[in-house]
């Protein structure tokens, strides 16, 4: 199975979001993106930022997956940036095929080019197997992670 990495574009975003809802925690915060102009502002702003790429993975030129990365300069660890990986979904009838696992490392080579000393990522403590995931993927949980959502 071939596998290609790109940036994501505009006609990408319907399967995108449709990806972002398909889980037991995205069904209850995403929407559709038919006629939702935020996720189409997001994604503008996203596009021209030269520090954030949406990026899906392709088989046979179908979406398979996408993520976001998101490049941040930091002063600590002697001013270097660090890479932030977000978003990680596969399509439902590409599960089970190794593209997670492929887009991660993927992800892992593109912060490097970049110039990053870390790759960091969060997941939700409710999702167990995205986290064993990445743990098989030499993350460690190494910090309490905290938001503060707004309504």
């Amino acid at each position: 199975m071939q596998i290609t990495f790109e940036r994501a574009s505009s006609e990408d975003l319907s399967i995108i979001v449709k990806m972002l809802s398909n889980d037991p925690l995205g069904s209850t915060r995403e929407g559709s993106s038919e006629n939702n102009k935020t996720y189409l502002s997001a994604f503008n702003h996203i596009e021209q930022d030269p520090n954030n790429e949406i990026i899906v993975a392709k088989v046979n030129n179908n979406v398979a997956g996408v993520l976001q990365l998101t490049y941040i300069p930091s002063l600590t660890y002697q001013g270097s940036w660090r890479a932030q990986i977000e978003g990680v979904r596969v399509s439902n009838e590409f599960r089970g095929q190794g593209i997670g696992g492929k887009m991660i490392s993927w992800s892992i080579e593109r912060a490097k080019q970049r110039g990053c000393k870390i790759v960091q990522l969060t997941s939700d403590k409710r999702r167990p197997d995205a986290i064993r995931f990445y743990q098989q993927h030499g993350f460690h949980s190494t910090h309490e992670g905290m938001k503060l959502h707004f309504d």
